[in-house]
């Protein structure tokens, strides 16, 4: 708690410093409705927006260690660097999340874990957007506790002037740490383009056992969009990303467990688009390859998995005087082939339609979705969303439901093995998770500051989560030692959440050449829930997440703090000797000086070398120092 009140001091100071505005904050145009543009302030849901300047402006060193600061988010993390990492927001589980690229599901059929694996190089992206919230009636299944939407340049927009721009940093660092984070990009009236590269690389810090946490983690993607004739449009995209790290003690909190893990992702998108003067119609298809391999250790079988996921979207747009209306339909079909889960298929279909009605100030967000899924038959999702704009202040409100049925590790998770020794078991008769949703907030904006508060409550039902559970109360125990320790898949009856969340942002200019952007957030969130035996993720989420990012610039010299409080359930799991903490504070820090379009800067992450875990077991780094040059052309 000490650390939070002094992470406190430090923001407030900043926010209530003696300052000018040197910058104002756009009313941006975020992608409601699946794919049309609208004004933030009128879609009554809680956005926020990740620019490139906060994207290439980090101390981060991977996408989802970009998240882990922004409002609201909650990146456990097993791995540095995209080793792996489970997104929460608003208290859901690392499942119930929708990740979007460019508009299409990239949520992995193998697992939730892999959400964090975004195969896109960060100088390709235009923007983040991070709904809150449910969307399910608009994106679909796992947009429980809310939605990641990352755009990029290619798929973004045409612009009638020019901007070429090629970005190259590289950084070396301790234990072996190198960085390259390069990226090209054209975006004209009549082409767009971009290629980029992400890799990190190290041999590690000691883990238990003197064990390296290593890893080698690359992305590779490229895209191009041009306009096909005076209203058609086309883009595609193909990215290559590749992982290799120590997963010692990511799954298990067992002695013998010094796994290391292999992922591998193919990538493939294609849109289509019509532009009218008052409608639109959008055709996308997707394709997507992952293997993993799995060795739990040296003397054991790994396991190996592959899945395909296949994807088609289409939506037509109208726009009226008053109204904006998407109507649009929805396949996916997912299949996995593996020595350990078996070999398993599954087809969802899905209509959707959402519109926005504006009176005056007052703005209705209606949307419904009718799916039908192999899973879990047929299932109806409605929701609704509005606001009221005041000439300073934006009140909205919304409720809504949403539904994630399993994946095939939690059915089918050691269920084609000889034997079983200890571990998590799937469980092929879950039924689907239900949730209903309701949330009022309000923003203000004035000039350079802005500022929101936003309460919810989250009701849940048949939540899906690995529970502690004795061989003789699993139903199929046939492989399984009857003297293991095993956590079996399970609807959890009931789960509900409340929270409260405040954000504050301001820019500010101290004199001619000091100059600030100030960003802090803080998150509130209580979970009840019905299962007596304390379930594996449905409580691990953080009961107070305080997160804060405050960029100062003095001439050429620019100084970036990067931090993250958080309040949680403390653990212990005496057989690896790992003790979970009630409460940590991790900082992160880069300074850099700019000469024209070179710059050199120093990167220091967990700056009070602290010992920390986001999840009992999965030892995070301690203090690593690097150092590297960025140039721009």
């Amino acid at each position: 708690m000490k650390s939070f009140f002094i992470a406190s001091a430090l923001t407030l100071f900043a926010f209530f410093s003696n300052a000018q505005q040197f910058d104002t904050l756009d009313n941006v145009n975020i992608s409601n409705n699946r794919y049309s543009l609208q004004p933030n302030a009128s879609s009554g849901k809680d956005i926020q927006i990740i620019d490139m300047s906060r994207i290439s402006n980090t101390t981060a060193l991977s996408i989802d260690e970009i998240l882990k600061f922004e409002c609201g988010i909650e990146i456990q993390q097993r791995g540095p660097a995209g080793s792996q990492a489970d997104v929460i927001i608003r208290g859901s589980t690392f499942q119930q999340v929708l990740i979007l690229i460019d508009g299409i599901k990239m949520n992995d059929p193998i697992t939730g874990h892999f959400a964090g694996y975004i195969p896109v190089a960060p100088g390709e992206i235009e923007r983040i957007e991070v709904l809150k919230g449910p969307a399910a009636a608009i994106y679909g299944s796992e947009a429980v506790g809310g939605v990641i939407h990352i755009i990029t340049k290619t798929f973004f927009r045409f612009k009638q002037n020019p901007i070429h721009k090629t970005s190259i940093q590289t950084s070396i660092g301790e234990y072996g740490l190198s960085n390259v984070n390069a990226s090209t990009y054209h975006t004209g009236n009549k082409i767009n383009f971009s290629a980029g590269v992400l890799s990190n690389q190290t041999r590690g810090q000691r883990l238990r056992s003197n064990n390296l946490g290593y890893f080698y983690n690359n992305t590779f993607s490229a895209s191009l969009g041009f306009k096909l004739g005076q209203n058609w449009y086309a883009a595609l995209r193909s990215s290559y990303d590749m992982r290799d790290f120590a997963a010692q003690n990511f799954y298990t909190t067992f002695s013998s467990d010094t796994a290391t893990e292999k992922v591998n992702t193919l990538w493939n998108q294609l849109r289509l688009r019509r532009e009218g003067k008052n409608s639109a119609d959008q055709f996308d298809a997707a394709y997507k390859k992952t293997s993993d391999e799995y060795l739990y250790n040296s003397i054991s079988i790994a396991n190996k998995n592959k899945s395909e996921q296949f994807i088609l979207n289409y939506l037509h747009n109208e726009n009226w005087k008053s109204i904006n209306l998407s109507i649009g339909a929805n396949f996916e079909n997912k299949r996995i082939i593996s020595n350990d889960r078996g070999n398993h298929s599954n087809n969802h279909f899905a209509a959707f339609a959402a519109a926005t009605y504006h009176t005056g100030k007052f703005y209705v967000n209606p949307g419904v979705r009718l799916v039908n899924d192999q899973n879990y038959g047929t299932v109806f999702i409605p929701q609704l969303n509005l606001s009221y704009q005041l000439s300073k202040v934006t009140i909205r409100g919304g409720a809504g439901k949403a539904i994630r049925s399993a994946d095939f590790t939690e059915r089918f998770n050691n269920y084609n093995k000889t034997l079983v020794r200890g571990g998590s078991i799937g469980n092929p008769n879950l039924k689907a998770e239900e949730s209903s949703h309701a949330e009022l907030g309000a923003d203000i904006r004035h000039h350079s500051f802005k500022a929101g508060i936003t309460g919810f409550i989250r009701d849940q039902d048949d939540v899906i989560d690995f529970v502690p559970t004795p061989f003789s109360q699993i139903p199929r125990n046939l492989n399984l030692d009857t003297l293991g320790k095993f956590a079996y898949a399970q609807n959890v009856k009931w789960v509900k959440t409340k929270g409260l969340e405040i954000y504050l942002s301001k820019s500010i200019n101290i004199g001619k050449s000091l100059k600030a952007n100030i960003q802090s957030n803080l998150t509130w969130l209580d979970s009840e829930t019905s299962d007596s035996i304390p379930s594996f993720y449905i409580l691990s989420h953080a009961k107070l997440l305080w997160q804060n990012n405050i960029q100062i610039k003095y001439k050429k010299w620019e100084i970036l703090w990067q931090s993250v409080y958080k309040e949680r359930n403390s653990g212990q799991a005496s057989a690896i000797k790992a003790v979970q903490g009630k409460a940590y504070w991790l900082n992160n820090a880069r300074i850099q000086y700019t000469a024209n379009t070179f710059s050199v800067f120093i990167n220091v992450q967990n700056i009070g070398n602290i010992q920390y875990s986001d999840l009992l077991g999965s030892r995070m780094p301690n203090r690593w120092l690097s150092g590297g040059i960025k140039a721009d052309f």
